[in-house]
């Protein structure tokens, strides 16, 4: 699933390429998440100006309006002056005067949503109940503690959660929790402030390299350059179950937490 970085990594490979772009057409292929909301024609005529991430979502900003796009489970966009007829997988063409951006996605749980403006109900729904952003000047250790504090969930399921920081999917959880050494079973509210800073800390380093290295490719996904990211081959632990941890050479084990794999050192993470 794309997390922060490859969304952001998919924002940088073409927002200055479609800022101030005329939106010419749109065609939808088969329905997403969540219905378009305006019929394909209102949007002919409009500019973008420019692309902003929130979370997991990228904001197009029209002069009129934005689109909210999230890649779901398994979608990608590209974004080309000539790309071939849609394919089966693709869903979603915004064709404007600079190229054609396209939104493919096999399992469907991607959407793309028109708003009147990011106070507009549609808007509020998807985005009034994120967190703050981890890379932002707002993410701050003071207040990050402050907030695991009312947390009785083990850490891991507070960092997905996505209420208290924004954006911090499964494989950066593993690795973040793996540098700050902490055990990803230990609730929220037990967290001193010092392991707090050094969780904050290590969540903006991972998240930071992650982007530097243009996301994780664990399956299938592609920059809108149709690039693949490079970071799960700096992974410490995320993926490594039964290997030797890197550090102390103690076993990589994997848990289940909420459905979803967590990896962790024994070692390295006892507390």
């Amino acid at each position: 699933m794309p997390e922060l970085p490859e969304v952001e990594v998919t924002r940088l490979s073409f927002a200055g390429r479609i800022a101030g772009a005329r939106i010419q057409a749109v065609r939808l292929g088969k329905p997403l998440r969540w219905p378009l909301g305006c019929e394909p024609g209102v949007l002919a005529g409009r500019q973008v100006l420019g692309v902003r991430r929130r979370g997991k979502y990228l904001l197009l900003d029209l002069d009129q309006g934005l689109l909210l796009l999230h890649l779901g489970m398994s979608g990608s966009l590209r974004f080309d002056t000539a790309l071939p007829a849609p394919g089966v997988h693709d869903h979603f063409d915004l064709v404007t005067d600079r190229g054609v951006l396209r939104l493919n996605d096999p399992r469907r749980f991607g959407a793309v949503v028109h708003a009147a403006g990011e106070d507009a109900p549609e808007a509020r729904k998807l985005l009034a109940g994120l967190g703050v952003e981890p890379l932002g000047p707002d993410f701050d250790p003071a207040a990050f503690h402050a907030a695991l504090r009312r947390r009785r969930a083990p850490i891991k399921q507070v960092l997905l959660a996505g209420d208290v920081v924004v954006g911090v999917g499964n494989i950066y959880a593993s690795e973040a929790l793996f540098r700050a050494g902490i055990r990803p079973t230990l609730p929220a509210a037990r967290i001193s402030r010092p392991r707090a800073a050094r969780l904050h800390a290590a969540v903006r380093d991972i998240l930071a390299r992650a982007v530097q290295r243009g996301g994780s490719t664990l399956r299938d996904f592609t920059d809108a350059h149709g690039e693949s990211g490079l970071f799960q081959l700096e992974a410490m632990v995320y993926g490594r179950a039964g290997e030797p941890c890197r550090v102390c050479g103690t076993v990589v084990r994997m848990i289940r937490q909420g459905q979803r794999s967590t990896f962790w050192c024994p070692h390295c993470q006892k507390t």
